[in-house]
């Protein structure tokens, strides 16, 4: 008798799919790059009494370390991103991380005011182009549909560094002087090259039939409504972010600066966590939702402004909707840029820095006129211009949906 031979079973298991992961460490690197370019912007303002006695200058002169840094920034941005587009991606943020740890370094040696002065511009200037980078890099580390979220990693550091870096660089300059912060810096600046030279993969730059000319980058449907956005968004922020103690003198809470800042900081990284899971799905939602929070935390704290309770309401509801600002209008522009997205970017960071120095003069001009009262109110009517542009820019800038869909 024989056996007749079974036919092999054509039936085969579809191994599940592997879930893809973010490349943490590789992104914590830019992370940091953000939290350092920030940082050596804004330290010296804790410092401005050492400073002042260690260049034997006014603390008005040594304000200037701040706003020479800014210029050097938006100064920078642009020209050089777009002149640099040819160069391998990594080199580049190694020169310009490089070169916060140099002019860090001539900052803590120097003990003349115009050399000083001179570091702290080209510091900027290396800044402006880490800035500019930070986001079209960032997102070729991840697949299409991980780079909103892969942003909102990058992004971490700027909140942080908001809210610590003044009374860090204060506690730091207690306990080393003022010339021992910049060496601190120097030497976070070296291990973030260590870091960048180590794990950070290298990609190649644009070749020249893909190098558009700026103004045609500019003209690009859809980035010229993202830039009036971040505008209007981030002059809106900085006005009372600026004159925060004023504010909140008018509740009675003038002394607790530090601790509305903190609280500010804490609800701002929560923002941006929440952002970060939606961000590549729903863009377009989120920025109108953001946007429209922004503006009713706006109309608590102009209500409620003289009862500490409202008032610490609205500066949670204020950092919840503000905090994933930067992610969404990164992911924004660069998704309308295209291979722009460096050019693009470049442009993000010198509106970014134009609006912080107009609220700096806005909210200046307000308080000297009419008082620190009528800070949410400008901040309401900002807020709802931007929420109008959001609303009716929806064919190439915020786009429903998820990214790629059709």
């Amino acid at each position: 008798m024989t056996t007749e031979a079974r036919p092999a079973s054509t039936t085969t298991t579809t191994p599940p799919p592997v879930k893809e992961r973010l490349p943490i460490l590789k992104l914590l690197a830019f992370t940091a790059a953000g939290f350092l370019a920030i940082m050596t912007e804004t330290m010296p303002a804790g410092l401005l009494p050492q400073i002042s006695k260690g260049l034997n200058i006014s603390e008005g002169l040594a304000g200037q370390l701040v706003t020479l840094y800014a210029i050097g920034s938006v100064v920078a941005a642009i020209p050089v991103i777009a002149a640099t587009r040819a160069m391998n991606r990594r080199p580049l943020l190694l020169y310009a991380v490089g070169s916060l740890f140099v002019f860090n370094t001539v900052t803590a040696l120097s003990s003349n005011y115009a050399v000083t002065l001179g570091a702290r511009f080209i510091a900027g200037m290396a800044s402006g182009v880490i800035w500019g980078l930070l986001a079209g890099y960032s997102r070729r580390l991840v697949p299409e549909h991980l780079q909103g979220r892969a942003l909102a990693i990058v992004g971490v550091g700027q909140p942080i560094a908001l809210t610590f870096g003044v009374p860090l660089g204060t506690l730091l300059g207690s306990l080393f002087g003022w010339q021992g912060v910049f060496w601190i810096m120097s030497a976070v600046a070296l291990l973030l090259v260590v870091w960048v030279r180590a794990l950070v993969p290298d990609f190649p730059g644009q070749a020249a039939e893909q190098r558009l000319p700026i103004r045609k980058i500019f003209l690009t449907p859809g980035i010229r409504p993202i830039l009036a956005v971040i505008f209007l968004w981030i002059l809106a922020h900085n006005i009372l972010y600026t004159y925060i103690a004023p504010f909140l003198a008018k509740a009675g809470i003038g002394e607790r600066v530090d601790a509305i800042l903190l609280l500010f900081g804490a609800t701002a990284i929560a923002g941006i966590w929440f952002t970060g899971l939606f961000v590549d799905r729903k863009l377009r939602v989120l920025t109108l939702a953001s946007l429209a929070g922004f503006a009713a935390a706006a109309l608590i704290l102009g209500i409620g402004q003289n009862s500490p309770i409202a008032v610490i309401i609205g500066v949670v509801a204020w950092g919840l909707t503000f905090g994933g600002a930067p992610t969404l209008l990164q992911t924004a522009i660069a998704d309308a840029a295209g291979d722009g997205a460096d050019v693009a970017q470049s442009m993000l960071v010198t509106i970014f820095n134009l609006a912080v120095a107009g609220g700096g003069v806005v909210g200046g001009l307000l308080l000297e006129s009419s008082g620190a009262g009528t800070f949410p109110w400008v901040l309401l009517g900002l807020g709802v211009v931007a929420l109008l542009v959001v609303g009716t820019s929806k064919s190439h800038a915020f786009k429903a949906g998820a990214r790629g869909e059709a």
